[in-house]
């Protein structure tokens, strides 16, 4: 778990070809919904919705702000796309859990392959799962990503540079790997570290253990060292007893909030402290134990199983799984929260992640070719305006 090892990763650029013989290079080119792809779980180009627009360019991390996306279907024809974040540009990282391709996304739809990145191991609910731009990446070019492999989940630190991202290292090793709960969200904070979430690799004692990576939020610092003030000397542990968090987000004042799947019973929105129990397995939920942390908020599973998580405009955005939503969550000035809204039910299926642009719009990922009910164009990118969400 410390900064170790450098992975002999060898990224294609747009102008190669992917491991299945297509070009790396996807130039949009459907118009209207539906672009008549098959349901499978083979790779496929994904493409821009709506009016052709113009072959794929290199824009560099420092470029010129690129316009605001329109709210509606951005992308289609992506295959579980997991984890998502932004450049300065305005351009989008975009994971796809089930090959292992990190695809760069503009607002107007266009698509640009950056590789695809080796030695994922794919099965159940691993895979390529979350990724994070630096917030010096203008200066570093450094991109993280969290990878299943054969061995572990893990933390790999990439360099971006034009479209193609270049190896660089291991920076956290070690975390247990199983067919589900391997976490696998990532996050800078205001405070400038790397926030990482780990599931309990189904083994739910791991939570409980201060001394495993599993069932935690680990906040370290580029090079994968325990973060400066962590509350457990020497350990990358933020804060432990949690089941699956694949969600968090900072409000303005700097207080930090996590999704956490629940098991049968309920799923859950927590504020997170430094050092603290949030129960698991001990307490699923609300459980007024000495010694645990309570929920802010708790839904049962077949109402919400949130995965993505989003703070933008004085509400939590939780996009969830099972329950088909994009769950909204007022927050008070306290840190407290109001009564939740159910929003988009079964309007695009499973939702994965929500992230919000610097225009305030919210990119979701869905999430329904490897569960659930998809339509020919899925899965895809939509993006919503939620001043018009009601």
């Amino acid at each position: 778990m410390v900064p170790a090892v450098f992975l002999a990763l060898a990224l294609g650029s747009c102008a190669g070809t992917g491991a299945d013989g297509r070009p790396s290079a996807v130039v949009p080119g459907a118009t209207g919904g539906a672009t008549g792809s098959s349901a499978s779980d083979s790779p496929s180009a994904p493409t821009a919705a709506g009016e052709p627009s113009s072959a794929p360019g290199t824009p560099s991390a420092g470029g010129a702000p690129a316009a605001a996306a329109e709210p509606g279907v951005l992308v289609t024809d992506l295959l579980s796309p997991w984890g998502l974040d932004f450049l300065p540009d305005g351009d989008a990282l975009v994971t796809e859990r089930d090959t292992g391709r990190v695809l760069r996304v503009a607002p107007d739809g266009t698509v640009t392959e950056l590789g695809t990145v080796p030695g994922v191991s794919h099965g159940g609910e691993g895979g390529l799962l979350g990724i994070a731009v630096a917030p010096d990446v203008e200066r570093s070019g450094h991109v993280f990503v969290y990878a299943t492999t054969d061995a572990d989940n893990r933390v790999l630190r990439m360099r971006l540079v034009g479209d193609s991202l270049e190896p660089d290292a291991v920076i956290v090793e070690g975390i247990r790997r199983a067919g589900n709960h391997n976490g696998g969200r990532l996050a800078f904070g205001p405070d400038g570290f790397l926030y990482v979430t780990t599931g309990d690799a189904g083994e739910p004692s791991n939570a409980q253990d201060v001394a495993s990576l599993g069932g935690k939020i680990l906040r370290v610092d580029a090079d994968g060292r325990p973060a400066p003030g962590n509350p457990f000397d020497g350990s990358p542990v933020w804060s432990y007893g949690h089941r699956n968090v694949q969600g968090i987000g900072w409000d303005p004042a700097g207080r930090m909030y996590a999704s956490e799947f629940g098991q049968n019973t309920y799923d859950e929105l927590n504020l997170i402290e430094p050092g603290g129990n949030y129960g698991w397995p001990e307490v699923e939920g609300a459980g007024g134990v000495a010694g645990f942390v309570d929920p802010l908020r708790q839904w049962s599973t077949d109402e919400a199983s949130p995965s993505g998580l989003a703070v933008t405009g004085g509400q939590v955005y939780l996009a969830a799984l099972r329950g088909e939503s994009l769950w909204r969550v007022p927050l008070t000035g306290d840190g407290g929260t109001g009564e939740p809204v159910r929003l988009l039910e079964g309007e695009y299926g499973r939702l994965r992640a929500v992230e919000p642009d610097a225009a305030g719009n919210l990119w979701l990922l869905t999430s329904n070719r490897s569960r659930g009910n998809p339509v020919p164009e899925d899965d895809r990118i939509v993006v919503v305006d939620p001043a018009a969400l009601g």
